[in-house]
């Protein structure tokens, strides 16, 4: 996303979102990379949840990444 991700609205309307909730970063590390969140199943269940950053300060609901994780069944040995 590099220098235009700056551009778009959304990536100010997040940071703002951030900065009034108190969340201040140390801004070091790799500042470029999008992140991601993957609930994964036990065996043969594969990926029950991606989600991948489209902008900087894209957020997953947590109420989806629970219940891909209650649908994660024990691996039977």
């Amino acid at each position: 996303m590099m220098l235009s991700g700056f551009f778009r609205l959304g990536v100010w309307q997040n940071f703002f979102r951030a900065w009034r909730s108190g969340y201040s970063g140390n801004l070091e590390g790799e500042g470029f990379t999008l992140g991601g969140v993957y609930v994964i199943g036990a065996g043969k269940q594969g990926v029950l949840l991606e989600h991948r950053e489209k902008e900087f300060g894209d957020k997953v609901s947590l109420p989806s990444v629970l219940e891909a994780a209650e649908k994660i069944k024990p691996q039977a040995s």
